[in-house]
């Protein structure tokens, strides 16, 4: 499938799918960390997706607790990435697993396994 794309669509896909997973890791870690922690990897999220949540800011709503923001921004960057995107290229929505960083992800633990099974 990776083939099907030109590497131009593979780079930014890749990019736009590191931030959303850094924005959910950063809510995730939210969970169980607070924003000023002095934990490293707190500390790496909080400053590679504090510019994107104050970019998004004006179209945040209000009422979402400060803990909630990241996820939100998330969402947008998954819209982009599963129907924007697409769209733009001419492609139709291809479901599940269809983004190419996710598909190498998933393809390279099917392997791992593969290899432990066999």
């Amino acid at each position: 499938m990776i083939e099907a794309f030109p590497l131009w669509v593979l780079a930014l896909d890749y990019l736009l799918g590191a931030v959303m997973w850094t924005l959910i890791g950063r809510f995730a870690m939210g969970i169980f960390l607070p924003e000023d922690s002095s934990f490293f990897f707190m500390r790496v999220f909080v400053r590679f997706t504090d510019p994107l949540l104050k970019l998004f800011a004006p179209i945040t709503p209000g009422f979402l607790i400060r803990p909630l923001v990241p996820l939100f921004v998330a969402w947008f960057f998954y819209m982009i990435r599963f129907y924007l995107m697409p769209w733009l290229l001419g492609y139709s929505v291809m479901g599940m697993l269809s983004f190419p960083l996710e598909s190498e992800f998933a393809r390279a633990i099917s392997d791992l396994i593969g290899k432990w099974v066999n």
